[in-house]
């Protein structure tokens, strides 16, 4: 039921003004996290098609949502409602058990460009950016979040042929990551 605004005078008012700049802050704050960090552009032409399938974790910055992971993949399939399912699965050595983790994807743009947002946590969304990424076989992508602070090598395999990984740690040196910092998976 509405009531106007006047029969509660100015502290209504500034009450529901107040909602308005908190609810436009969380709007913002959960958008901000889809962004793309400064000076990386998502690869184009991209074809989610070749991308589905499982990919091995090769190597990342440490997150405590991945400590102590080692034979880490990323399998990605179609979802009835034209996202991607994200399965990420590990072993845990020290628990000397499995863990997985279940997500879903979208496109933020458009589907030929290399930028969806992921969620693992109900209503929440962060960048998934795809900056480089092998466009003639899909063999092997490089992959931040929001900001620098996160980056992930991927592949088709478990190892890659060591000109490649020199060629990835190359560019993503020249795109500001500190390559210094990137855990190698062991599988």
């Amino acid at each position: 039921m509405w009531v106007p605004l006047t029969q509660f005078g100015p502290i209504t008012l500034l009450l529901k003004s107040k909602n308005r700049l908190v609810f436009l802050f969380v709007a913002l704050l959960l958008t901000g996290c889809t962004s793309i960090p400064s000076g990386i552009e998502p690869v184009q032409d991209f074809n989610l098609q070749r991308y589905l399938g499982k990919w091995y974790e090769i190597a990342r910055y440490d997150h405590s949502f991945e400590q102590g992971l080692e034979q880490v993949t990323a399998q990605y399939s179609l979802r009835n409602d034209g996202g991607v399912k994200v399965v990420n699965r590990g072993f845990n050595q020290q628990e000397q058990a499995w863990e997985e983790a279940v997500g879903k994807a979208y496109f933020v743009d458009d589907e030929s460009t290399g930028h969806l947002k992921v969620s693992f946590f109900g209503p929440f969304y962060a960048s998934y950016v795809i900056f480089s990424l092998d466009i003639q076989d899909y063999d092997y992508a490089m992959i931040t979040g929001p900001n620098r602070d996160y980056l992930w090598i991927l592949a088709r395999q478990p190892k890659l042929p060591p000109e490649v990984m020199q060629n990835l740690l190359e560019k993503a040196g020249d795109a500001g990551f500190d390559t210094q910092k990137l855990i190698f998976v062991d599988h």
